[in-house]
């Protein structure tokens, strides 16, 4: 089916939350689809600044991702995550990517609306969505450090004089966590759902156990991004299929796949029934 718009999946996803999943390799893409396919559920594949680096170029996977969302039989969106260059911003739109994070989160304050709100104008001159994220100033982690807690009227504020189409906050979880031990501030986020007239989005999800994840949906969090736990998973089936007689990359990449498909409509199952 066509690509369908983050707003879209947001309405498709309700009462529960959007899943959203970092895409490093093509096996990663393939394995989100096919997933978001076995459970009927709206997903978005998501391609980071730091995966663009890692391929030296932003156009042969998004292309990519952006076929095999189109093939999709599910409501698939393809987005760019945590960019902090602009020209990345204008190549993603320019490829056909509907959704951008514009992450200045390390900027100071009136530094970060301002930047922010030039790449939302030009964004929606274009019909892109567009999130970002406000976080702490200089803070290695942005607004996901540890201990960094998003204040509801200066995130109405943000969204206010930025424009954005949505936002990150910081309510107890933290990028790259491995273990599953996040806590989450529930009645923040509920104040913040309560005031913020854009949807929320979490980030740093895999840290946080499945009854946190569910309980931050039902306190009014919208779109959940997923990447650590997914790499997680697949290094491990990897390192489980790998051996000396093993030569062939499909032997142990197709596992790896299989396994990363397993989560990802794991997590989309769970985040469509959200609990308080």
């Amino acid at each position: 089916m066509p690509l369908t718009p983050i707003p879209e999946l947001l309405a498709a996803a309700r009462p529960g939350g959007l899943g959203a999943f970092n895409v490093i390799t093509l096996e990663h893409a393939e394995a989100i689809a096919a997933a978001a396919e076995s459970v009927e559920r709206p997903v978005v594949l998501q391609l980071s600044e730091n995966t663009v680096r890692y391929h030296g170029a932003l156009a042969p996977l998004a292309l990519a991702c952006l076929r095999i969302a189109a093939d999709s039989t599910a409501p698939v969106a393809v987005h760019l995550d945590h960019a902090t260059d602009a020209e990345l911003v204008r190549a993603a739109v320019q490829l056909g990517i509907g959704s951008i994070m514009f992450d200045g989160s390390t900027m100071d304050y009136i530094v970060n609306v301002a930047a922010t709100a030039d790449i939302a104008r030009w964004c929606h001159a274009r019909g892109v969505f567009v999130e970002a994220e406000l976080g702490e100033v200089g803070g290695k982690d942005g607004a996901h450090a540890p201990g960094v807690r998003t204040d509801p009227d200066e995130a109405v504020a943000f969204v206010t004089d930025t424009g954005v189409d949505a936002l990150a906050v910081a309510v107890g979880s933290s990028h790259a966590m491995r273990d599953r031990t996040a806590e989450l501030d529930n009645e923040l986020i509920a104040r913040l759902a309560a005031k913020v007239p854009v949807p929320l989005v979490l980030h740093g999800s895999s840290g946080v156990p499945d009854a946190g994840l569910r309980a931050a949906v039902a306190h009014g969090m919208s779109k959940i991004n997923i990447a650590t736990r997914l790499n997680v998973l697949m290094s491990q089936a990897i390192r489980d299929t790998l051996g000396d007689e093993i030569a062939d990359p499909r032997k142990y990449l197709g596992p790896a796949r299989a396994a990363v498909r397993a989560e990802v409509a794991r997590f989309l199952e769970l985040l469509a029934a959200p609990q308080r």
